[in-house]
């Protein structure tokens, strides 16, 4: 019987507290470096968080575009962002709430694959989900805060969506439902696809299970199945009432802007390695298991079937399929996200390999899955300090000084070479700007009609960005247009053939001040497609009340059910083990 000692000091699982210290080690230090404030996405996430410190009932946002509304874009970090940042600042309140999500993620994934696998591999998966690669990557490179947000928060709620669809108890689709709703509010393309990703694989493993005597049939299922969507689903189309209505009023309808991520990765490796090599890493190694492991077990092959699709769609242009499957949303959505995805589905699969390798080569195998972890993590924390993805050496504090003193702020301006600068100037400034970020909400026809993102980086979009800078600066007496701040001599020119001249220099003559004559003040723009008061009140209540309440709900005690071996029946691998063992 000594033998079997050490081999059960192994298998037991690792405590949750335990996880989050790791959590709290790793990410914590980082994130108050505030290394994601060198990515693309966080400065946009603020100033959307900066509008409802001061208008918290009011989506309508002057300071981009000459005005537009933020409810085309689901608002419930953002809230979070603003009621923190009344206690510790915009950017740490960014921070706080980044942190809460890495500690969700792992409850989420702990959870999750605890449908799959036994608890021991389980609690290696969720140790995985803290050096996860796409994790980091969207993190400290793409700021994608809400797709980190929403995604813990489904994890969380696809156990309970198993228990209900298996017994049809009434707690646990309460908990799902207020949970799926909570996820919804905080990002919108993880509840219109990311949703189906997880959810179906979890809906045909109830399926399978309820071979393992139960006597629920599997039209009860499938029935229980469309009682909690269609529940979610009308209670999510009143909580996002005014995102919903935003996008009839105004389908996305612009020219497609490309994006590197729908590249084929084969003929561009450059782009392969940011969105392939780097969000993935070490886990690329387990991909052959994945298949193997997951074909050759019935009760894996949701899960595998759910990763796999995930993985291709990640692909973007590599494989037809992108285009097969989404259609035109194909030419809308950015494909790390499916990236993310599929390495969060890959995490059950990582604890069944890292299970298999600890109990045959023990130390060894700590030592060499820890290395990897580590690598793979740093990397995705690092690109971006070697991959300049931010104008981070544009001095905006003193445009912004610039635009707050003198009356300047009565006129609207935009940049030329602040890169993604521009959405930390607009925190600091009251000016208007024509210009902006995010791309669902612009109504100006001279940025909707061309195939170019944000004016500050026309010349990266050929002759689709230099178009659309030209309508613009056509149209200045239209929008009270008057300032224009370069950092980008290629400019120049331009500016000067379009009737435009120097007027100022700032940070050393690094940043050139450029007028236009006889402009008038500033006008209200689009003042009809303003949501009216009633969305405001809805779009300032409901998705963070359902935060609220999914927190409350959370809490409520769980009815304790006896598991069963037919839960995790044994492989092959773990039969073997224990007649070793034994």
């Amino acid at each position: 019987m000594k033998k079997s000692e050490p081999l059960e000091s192994w298998e037991r699982p690792i405590p949750l507290s335990l996880l989050f210290m790791v959590a709290l080690a790793v990410h914590l230090p980082l994130l108050l470096m505030k290394l994601p404030l060198q990515s693309y996405d966080t400065n946009f996430h603020i100033f959307f968080s900066s509008h409802y410190v001061d208008h918290w009932f009011d989506p309508w946002n002057t300071k981009w575009f000459a005005g537009f509304s933020q409810a085309t874009y689901p608002p419930m970090p953002h809230y979070w962002i603003a009621v923190l940042s009344r206690i510790m600042g915009l950017d740490l309140a960014y921070m706080a709430v980044q942190m809460i999500a890495i500690l969700l993620l792992v409850v989420g994934v702990y959870r999750f694959s605890l449908l799959w696998v036994r608890p021991r591999a389980a609690s290696i998966a969720a140790l995985a989900s803290i050096f996860l690669g796409s994790e980091s990557f969207l993190i400290y490179n793409a700021g994608q805060l809400p797709t980190t947000t929403a995604a813990p928060l489904y994890l969380i709620a696809l156990p309970f969506l198993y228990e209900w669809l298996r017994h049809g108890h009434g707690r646990p689709f309460i908990k799902a439902t207020v949970l799926f709703i909570a996820a919804a509010a905080g990002h919108h393309l993880t509840l219109l696809f990311g949703s189906f990703i997880f959810a179906l694989p979890v809906v045909g493993l109830a399926l399978l299970d309820r071979r393992d005597g139960e006597s629920t049939s599997a039209s009860l299922i499938l029935g229980r199945a469309i009682a909690i969507v269609s529940a979610v689903s009308v209670i999510i189309g009143v909580v996002l009432l005014p995102f919903w209505l935003s996008l009839l009023h105004h389908p996305i309808d612009q020219t497609t802007i490309p994006h590197a991520s729908r590249a084929n990765f084969i003929l561009s490796p450059e782009w392969g390695l940011n969105y392939f090599i780097l969000p993935y890493g070490a886990l690329i190694l387990a991909v052959p298991f994945i298949f193997i492991r997951g074909s050759s077990e019935t009760r894996l092959r949701p899960l595998l079937f759910g990763f796999w699709v995930t993985f291709i769609l990640g692909l973007g242009g590599t494989t037809p399929l992108g285009h097969w499957l989404l259609g035109h949303a194909f030419e809308v959505l950015t494909m790390e996200r499916f990236s993310y995805w599929a390495g969060l589905l890959a995490l059950p699969f990582v604890g069944l390999l890292s299970v298999k390798l600890i109990d045959r080569f023990r130390f060894w195998a700590v030592g060499s899955l820890a290395v990897m972890a580590v690598w793979t993590c740093a990397m995705g924390v690092a690109w971006g300090t070697y991959r300049i993805t931010n104008a981070r050496d544009v001095n905006v504090n003193v445009v912004a000084d610039w635009l707050n003193r003198g009356g300047h702020d009565q006129y609207r301006y935009f940049t030329l070479g602040f890169g993604n600068s521009i959405s930390r100037l607009a925190v600091m400034t009251d000016a208007s700007s024509v210009d902006g970020e995010w791309y669902t909400g612009r109504l100006l026809p001279e940025l909707t009609r061309y195939g170019g993102a944000s004016l500050t980086q026309a010349k990266y979009f050929g002759t689709a960005g230099l178009e659309s800078l030209r309508a613009i600066m056509m149209h200045a007496d239209k929008y009270g247009l008057k300032w224009i701040f370069s950092n980008d001599p290629y400019y120049d020119p331009l500016l000067s053939l379009a009737g435009w001249r120097p007027v100022d220099y700032l940070d050393n003559k690094t940043i050139t001040v450029w007028a236009k004559d006889g402009v008038p003040p500033a006008m209200p723009v689009n003042v009809a497609q303003r949501p009216p008061r009633w969305q405001g009140l809805i779009w300032g209540t409901l998705p963070f009340g359902s935060s609220i309440l999914a927190i409350l709900v959370f809490l409520i005690p769980e009815r304790r059910r006896k598991q069963t071996r037919a839960e995790y029946p044994m492989s092959e691998d773990e039969v073997e083990t224990q007649r070793v063992a034994s």
